[in-house]
């Protein structure tokens, strides 16, 4: 092995990864953030991309969709993917094919095609993320994986967030297709660096006969399911719809497979037994909840500002990116705090700056702006901070090495998953919430009241007035609507300090040494 590792438990030294090693790890980390980045790098440019390949809105929708289901799915297969080629030639071949794919949808001319484009992204995408996380598990020794694992948080926080800054930016200065584009000068370098710093493996084709289909097959079809219903329910009035009640019957079925396959196969498809373990299963129980937090944060701020204020991409990717702030000011001192600081300690502050971040912005009037997100978004990224960056080091040191690729995909896969899962929740509240803020609004506003009066002009005639005061009760029930959404995130956030206590300490170098 490249590694030169040296043992504590049998001579007491300092073990030391060596320069490949780390070369891996920055791959890793190179490789995640090009993946992540395209979750959301065509957000803010999506209007102008439908335009151009003749798609409506509705249809558009399954660019962002198509990469969604197909990324999740990889992402829970990327563990038995490695084992059947070996980390070195999964690697590149993703590699290679990502940024195949991402050529195809920078040359797209149809819908058809960007979204075959966009599912060949989403599965070589949703290989390299967890990968990351197994290169750091796998080629450093424990004393040096928190360092590892700081490097690759930036991945988890700066690439959904700057994704769409990223891709707005380059819409408007040259054009979409360079959103795209930007991943072939990224991953021509990530190839050498795979190629220089991972060691070669032999590929496990004997697995394939062995396989858990069944479970491969569930998973396909029951996360498959599941995330068009997430991502459609709402549109499709959830089970008024014969296509929602549909897909639901396909994911139950499919996960029915899947348990199936836990049961009989040999070798089940994913190692879900590690969920059995608390050590293992609370740290992914709290970042699911964390990551339900995250990602409705990164929705609804946008949404709000575009609709109140009315900032542009640009003035709302500099108010979002705060968030990112102070999660890349603390990761360098990640490998300290993590010896001296108990994760019930770091969750319990991750969980009260989220959930205090959710109730500032509760606080929402129809004059906010930007200004009055620099203090919870500041919160909200030092509680990513000490939320992601402790249970993901939790989780992986609570598994044995060998199952280590397992562990990664379900740790990842349970936080895009709980992201899901909250946009699903909240688009269905904030059209409940609007309509029912916009009910009483104008069961309360008449000609006889003043504000009725001040926006109709007394005596004046026309629609024009009609349309001024119907807008700023559209308005005013808008801003009422988010405040109600973010203070939910923020109860539902500290609910989940009860869960901390459950939280095992992490283990020190010694002993996951030994693990």
């Amino acid at each position: 092995m490249a590694e030169q590792l040296a043992d504590t438990t049998m001579t007491g030294t300092v073990e030391r990864a060596d320069m490949a090693a780390w070369l891996a790890v920055v791959a890793g980390t190179i490789g995640a953030l090009m993946a992540t980045l395209d979750i959301s790098i065509i957000n803010s440019s999506l209007p102008i991309i439908q335009g151009e390949i003749g798609a409506s809105g509705s249809e558009g929708t399954w660019i962002g969709t198509a990469f969604l289901i197909a990324e999740i799915i990889a992402i829970i297969l990327s563990g038995w993917f490695e084992r059947l080629l070996g980390l070195r030639r999964l690697l590149m071949s993703v590699t290679i094919l990502f940024i195949a794919f991402s050529m195809v949808c920078g040359f797209a001319d149809n819908l058809t095609v960007m979204i075959l484009g966009r599912i060949g992204q989403g599965i070589t995408g949703g290989v390299l993320i967890p990968t990351a996380v197994t290169i750091v598990s796998k080629r450093l020794p424990p004393s040096q994986q928190p360092a590892g694992m700081a490097l690759f948080g930036v991945t988890a926080m700066l690439g959904p967030v700057v994704g769409p800054v990223v891709g707005g930016y380059l819409a408007e200065h040259y054009s979409w297709r360079y959103s795209f584009f930007i991943n072939l000068p990224i991953g021509l370098p990530l190839l050498a660096l795979v190629r220089i710093g991972l060691p070669s493996s032999v590929a496990r084709l004997e697995l394939l006969r062995s396989a858990d289909w069944a479970g491969m097959a569930g998973l396909i079809l029951g996360l498959g399911s599941l995330i068009v219903v997430l991502e459609e329910g709402q549109r499709e009035l959830w089970f008024e719809s014969e296509r929602i009640i549909l897909l639901s019957i396909v994911a139950l079925f499919g996960f029915a497979l899947v348990v199936f396959g836990q049961m009989k196969a040999r070798a089940p498809i994913v190692a879900f037994r590690l969920l059995r373990d608390r050590s293992f299963a609370i740290p992914v129980f709290l970042n699911t909840m964390l990551g339900v937090s995250f990602f409705c944060t990164i929705y609804l701020i946008p949404q709000f500002l575009a609709m109140i204020p009315g900032y542009n991409a640009a003035e709302i990717g500099m108010v979002v990116l705060l968030g990112g702030v102070p999660f890349i000011a603390m990761l360098p001192l990640f490998p300290i705090l993590v010896k001296i600081i108990d994760i019930r300690v770091a969750v319990t502050i991750a969980i009260l700056f989220q959930g205090t971040s959710m109730i500032l912005e509760a606080g929402l009037t129809p004059g906010s702006g930007g200004q009055d997100f620099v203090l919870p978004q500041m919160l909200m990224g030092a509680g990513a901070f000490f939320g992601y960056a402790f249970l993901n080091q939790a989780a992986m040191t609570s598994v044995d090495r060998g199952i280590a690729e397992d562990a990664s995909a379900i740790f990842n896969c349970a936080r895009n998953l709980g992201g899901s899962l909250g946009l699903a929740i909240i688009a269905t509240m904030f059209d409940r919430r609007l309509a029912l803020h916009g009910d009483r609004i104008a069961e309360s506003v008449s000609h006889n009241s003043a504000r009725g009066q001040e926006i109709l002009g007394w005596g004046q005639a026309g629609t024009r007035p009609i349309a001024i005061l119907l807008h700023e009760i559209q308005r005013q029930a808008s801003v009422m609507a988010f405040s109600d959404l973010f203070l939910l995130l923020g109860f539902l956030i500290f609910s989940m300090l009860p869960f901390v206590f459950l939280l095992t300490p992490i283990r020190d170098a010694e002993t996951a040494s030994l693990h």
